[in-house]
């Protein structure tokens, strides 16, 4: 998934809906590229939170990309890097271990 612009209070629910496909199942692996997003709040972080739960719960993972400076620290000081995985490139994301 690429996602571009701000991710904040007025996208979260967009957002949420783009991250479930149709019959509110979840893929089993998504790869968020952040490449072109320049600001993410907290409405954004608690977005893929919830997803991560969900997904791993099923087995599945989260992994994000190309997350700019100022989006990767914003994710840096809350601790989701920790939580997700967060990569330079998609092709890295996808082929990792973790």
């Amino acid at each position: 998934m690429t996602l571009r612009g701000e991710i904040d209070h007025d996208v979260q629910d967009v957002l949420s809906g783009a991250l479930l496909t149709e019959g509110g199942t979840l893929p089993p692996r998504i790869v968020a590229d952040l490449t072109d997003v320049t600001f993410m709040d907290s409405s954004g972080i608690n977005v893929f939170v919830a997803t991560h739960r969900q997904v791993s719960s099923a087995g599945g993972w989260v992994r994000i990309v190309g997350a700019q400076p100022s989006v990767l620290r914003v994710l840096q000081l809350v601790g989701i890097d920790t939580v997700i995985t967060c990569h330079p490139t998609t092709e890295q994301a996808l082929h990792s271990d973790l």
